[in-house]
């Protein structure tokens, strides 16, 4: 089956017919704008604002309606941004009162804003305009309906991406501290994020702390944090760098005050990570397509869980290029006349699924054997540069993961890309 996106657009266009009151609403934290306009365009009624809770719901659903009754028109579809959260509970209040929910793209928002008035000027009304003119031309996707299991991966992988960012930081900034203070630690310890190193830190954490110790008190402070710790060779090492140290001498009682809070930051991060990756694991069992993944070689846990949790059941895509289309990774040409562009990814819809795409191609390549083969076959035989290789074998994991969610069937090395035995 050929997917066309032509055609989907053709589909969204055919649904809003003669009766149709078209609504965009223009979503904001506190006060939201809602304007509406017929099947052709033409506006309808005056401006509604309206508050963000059931009191302004309301007052939107009793403005709907009177304007149905008025243009006497049976239909309504509403359409918005989805602009951080804010649209969330709208869209919700929204579909449990039967009433069709559809959302535009804030970039084509912003593209489309000069097409009535031929300028760049910008407000709240006017977007809400805009929102409603592109429902009606058929520039919208629908809410997808995923359930239980799809929303909580998705919401778990998005506060692991958040709690990543927290443990990088403090990583980083852990880094810093050793550089001001205690230089010559990097000499002792080659990763200094690990066991040792942090043990060190948190019981001897300035070189004027070690400079009062012997060697058999680091090692015996050593014992009651760690079952293996370094020796009496490292531990006369760092004290002997650490008499003569370069590191900042002032304020010792505030980087060490410091020092305690970036360490706890670290435990805290490190624990909820953990706690995070354990409730994904937990969560991709009650999944039956994830099994078949992850017998995959080189598909992790976080690699499924990134994929399932921002795509949802694989199943409800026709094919791999509308995967390909919502993680923003479908193919976009500039060409003009004798002018051809360079081609490039689109970097629409979804950055988190086209992450998780990208990273899991990247680790099948180093692991599986198909992608391998296919790779080495790209950039040597048919000489393409390394990255569009990868990008092309993006395309090939996203038709391969839409085919197995409907088909049922495992993953085949040797059938998903079978290859001639040579001389």
């Amino acid at each position: 089956m050929k997917f066309k996106a032509q055609t989907k657009q053709n589909q969204l266009l055919e649904r809003i017919s003669t009766q149709h009151l078209v609504v965009g609403i223009d979503i904001a934290q506190q006060t939201h704008v809602a304007r509406a306009v017929n099947f052709r365009g033409i506006l309808l009624g005056t401006p509604l604002h309206f508050s963000n809770d059931d009191t302004g719901f309301g007052l939107l659903l009793q403005w709907m309606r009177g304007l149905q009754e008025t243009h006497q028109l049976n239909d309504t579809i509403i359409g918005m941004e989805p602009t951080g959260h804010y649209w969330l509970s709208l869209a919700a209040w929204l579909k449990d009162r039967k009433l069709e929910v559809v959302l535009v793209n804030p970039h084509l928002v912003k593209k489309n804003k000069e097409n009535r008035d031929n300028t760049p000027s910008k407000s709240d009304i006017k977007d809400a305009f805009v929102i409603a003119d592109m429902v009606k031309n058929g520039y919208y996707t629908f809410i997808k309906e995923t359930s239980e299991v799809f929303m909580e991966l998705r919401v778990l992988m998005a506060n692991r991406e958040t709690i990543v960012h927290r443990l990088v930081s403090v990583k980083n900034q852990i880094h810093r501290w050793v550089d001001i203070v205690f230089p010559e630690l990097r000499l002792v310890y080659k990763h200094l994020i690990g066991p040792g190193s942090l043990a060190t830190l948190r019981l001897f954490p300035t070189p004027a702390n070690l400079q009062k110790l012997t060697v058999r008190q680091v090692i015996d402070g050593w014992k009651t944090v760690m079952k293996r710790h370094s020796g009496e060779r490292r531990a006369g090492e760092l004290l002997a760098l650490a008499a003569r140290s370069v590191g900042a001498k002032h304020a010792e009682r505030a980087y060490k005050l410091h020092l305690q809070q970036l360490l706890a930051e670290y435990d805290l991060a490190t624990e909820q990570l953990q706690v995070i990756e354990d409730e994904v694991a937990a969560a991709l069992i009650r999944i039956p397509l994830a099994e078949p993944l992850l017998a995959i070689k080189g598909m992790s846990i976080l690699s499924v869980a990134g994929i399932l949790g921002e795509a949802g059941d694989l199943s409800g895509y026709a094919h791999g290029n509308a995967l390909l289309r919502h993680a923003g990774l479908n193919l976009a040409e500039a060409s003009s006349g004798k002018w051809k562009g360079q081609m490039s990814i689109s970097k629409r819809d979804r950055p988190r699924l086209r992450h998780a795409l990208f990273m899991a191609t990247m680790a099948l390549i180093m692991n599986d054997v198909s992608f391998k083969r296919q790779h080495e076959v790209n950039v040597k035989m048919k000489s393409m540069k390394p990255m569009r290789s990868v990008m092309k074998l993006c395309g090939k994991l996203a038709r391969l993961l839409v085919a197995m969610a409907h088909s049922g069937e495992a993953y085949e090395p040797d059938r998903a890309h079978p290859m001639k035995q040579t001389a």
